[in-house]
């Protein structure tokens, strides 16, 4: 389905270009404005939003539109306050749709599943509002948005990360993964989407790197780190101040934090330093070492800007997985639900108007 397009002989790539441009162009007014906090962040980006899709649909219709990602999104972030998770507020890209931002990581399947499960529930929900709307006013343009709804909301389903349905299948049966996988091919011909067949290209190298190239040992990730140390005092007590091309590996200790959060504290006995790197994901250290050391002459002296990496394996942890049945049922069955509504209300909107 496609909405009815403002004016004719309009070029899209051409508004596309010249959103783009003003994007571009007013980035850094843009950005000025997201500072007024974080739900003010997210309604400029709405805005933004709005402005660019009715460069090429009526105004009208791009309201609805991102109303309707803005519904969808509200159902992340109260899934997540609900588990106790902090999350950004949702933050919306012209011609890509909208995101939240978890500030962590969930513990387990059950919490990431109910996240994601959240999204396309109250989507949905908004999407049968706006039908409602459409029967009782027999509206063209609410039946297109209501369409609409119902398509984002179903292709979100998918099992495919980071797409809601692959975030759900964890909580399900991780097999979905390679109904996805194989699904996906099918609505990426019917698409013609690039954007779709990125997201599943970049799912399918993920797949590959989980379970087949580093099935046996996780993959190597690496973070790096720097610390400034005022090194006048160490001066004065004698220490040796190593040169700038030095190398040398450094002790550590790994901990996490009750949020789940890992973090490697380095030490460095003879310049009596301490310093704490957080990874981003769980991982197993194989070792910490300086990269580099800058000599930096400030009013207070020479001071060391300490270059660490921290090189590491992802951890799989199983554990994660380990969902109990009832939970098991329940996600599966309403998930299922939810596609097969989505997909009648698909046809209901089509039979009543040809869309």
């Amino acid at each position: 389905m496609e909405p009815k397009k403002k004016g004719k002989g309009q070029n899209r790539l051409w508004f596309i270009g010249a959103a783009a441009a003003f994007l571009l162009t007013k980035g850094k007014s843009i950005l000025a404005l997201l500072k007024f906090g974080k739900f003010g962040g997210a309604f400029i980006s709405m805005l933004v939003s709005i402005w660019a899709y009715a460069l090429i649909y009526p105004w009208q219709f791009a309201f609805g539109f991102v109303a309707l990602l803005f519904v969808h999104e509200l159902g992340h972030v109260l899934a997540a306050k609900r588990k106790g998770m902090p999350v950004s507020a949702p933050l919306f890209i012209p011609f890509l749709g909208a995101l939240i931002t978890m500030k962590r990581h969930p513990r387990d399947a059950v919490t990431e599943a109910y996240v994601a499960f959240g999204g396309p529930l109250l989507g949905t929900a908004g999407a049968l509002a706006v039908f409602a709307a459409a029967y009782l006013t027999n509206s063209q343009l609410l039946y297109s948005i209501a369409y609409v709804g119902f398509f984002l909301n179903l292709i979100n389903l998918l099992p495919i990360h980071p797409l809601d349905g692959g975030r759900i299948a964890t909580a399900v049966t991780r097999w979905l993964w390679l109904v996805g996988l194989i699904g996906g091919l099918v609505v990426i011909i019917y698409l013609r989407s690039i954007l779709f067949f990125i997201i599943w290209a970049m799912f399918a190298y993920d797949l590959y790197k989980k379970y087949v190239k580093h099935r046996k040992q996780g993959e190597e990730r690496y973070v790096e780190a720097s610390f400034l140390v005022h090194a006048e005092p160490l001066i004065e007590q004698g220490y040796l101040i190593p040169g700038p091309m030095h190398r040398r590996e450094l002790n550590y200790v790994t901990y996490s934090d009750l949020g789940g959060q890992q973090f490697v504290r380095v030490l460095w006995e003879g310049l009596n330093f301490e310093g704490s790197i957080p990874l981003m994901h769980q991982g197993i250290v194989r070792r910490v070492h300086v990269t580099r050391l800058d000599h930096m002459q400030k009013d207070n002296g020479l001071n060391l800007m300490i270059h660490c990496q921290v090189d590491y394996n992802l951890f799989e942890n199983d554990k994660y997985y380990d969902v109990p049945t009832a939970s098991r049922w329940k996600f599966g069955v309403g998930y299922g639900a939810l596609a097969v509504l989505l997909i009648g209300m698909m046809a209901l909107t089509h039979e009543l108007t040809g869309l």
